[in-house]
């Protein structure tokens, strides 16, 4: 039996992201144009930037990851996509963001909220709004918590199990995040029903219209 490649060895893999990735490479597809340049914030394994760069060849994709030992996988997922750069380290924590290219078409973020410190979802705003093109948008997927909306039971159980393993952890209210991008400088542009309960939303400057 031949022994895995080195770049094999490094992947590794999520069954969320497989699952997930194409109905969010739906949505990315109408809310995208055809070129850019894409930002995305916590790449964990890299199935979504290499299923997304891999599909959307006019877009250049700079993934990202705080944990250093995601690199490796990212990167591995990745390789021979002549449009997704070499990962990087990002802790959204860490303002200012040392990125290049310094502006982007996008920025996208996936499952990061609920498992990180609250004050995450402030950064990621002003990081993105620092970031952003003029017309650029900031699209968030994962599990929410929407006032006056029931919540799935599989929620409040993924919530409950989130907030045993770490306090600072927890599904977010719509209501509190959409606040936080307000005093970003950012506005709810649209928002998507996705599978197993999850949302899409898409952010853009209050004043890209004018």
């Amino acid at each position: 039996m031949t022994a895995p490649a080195q770049g094999e060895r490094a992947r590794r893999a999520s069954a969320a992201a497989e699952r997930n990735r194409a109905p969010i490479l739906a949505a990315l597809e109408r809310w995208l144009p055809a070129h850019g340049t894409a930002l995305e914030i916590a790449s964990g394994t890299g199935q979504h930037a290499a299923c997304f760069a891999g599909r959307l060849p006019g877009w250049q994709w700079q993934p990202t990851d705080a944990d250093p030992a995601s690199l490796a996988s990212i990167d591995a997922w990745c390789a021979g996509l002549p449009n997704v750069r070499r990962a990087e380290r990002l802790d959204v924590l860490e303002l200012p963001w040392q990125l290049a290219p310094e502006r982007v078409d996008a920025v996208f973020c996936a499952n990061l909220l609920h498992i990180s410190p609250w004050p995450t979802c402030a950064a990621l705003m002003h990081g993105a709004a620092r970031h952003l093109a003029p017309a650029g948008l900031l699209i968030l997927y994962g599990p929410f918590l929407v006032d006056g909306e029931p919540t799935a039971a599989s929620n409040l159980a993924f919530d409950a199990d989130l907030r045993a393993r770490n306090s600072a952890w927890g599904l977010r209210r719509l209501a509190d995040v959409l606040g936080e991008a307000d005093a970003a400088g950012l506005a709810l542009a649209g928002r998507e029903a996705m599978p197993a309960n999850n949302l899409l939303l898409v952010l853009a400057r209050r004043d890209a219209g004018t």
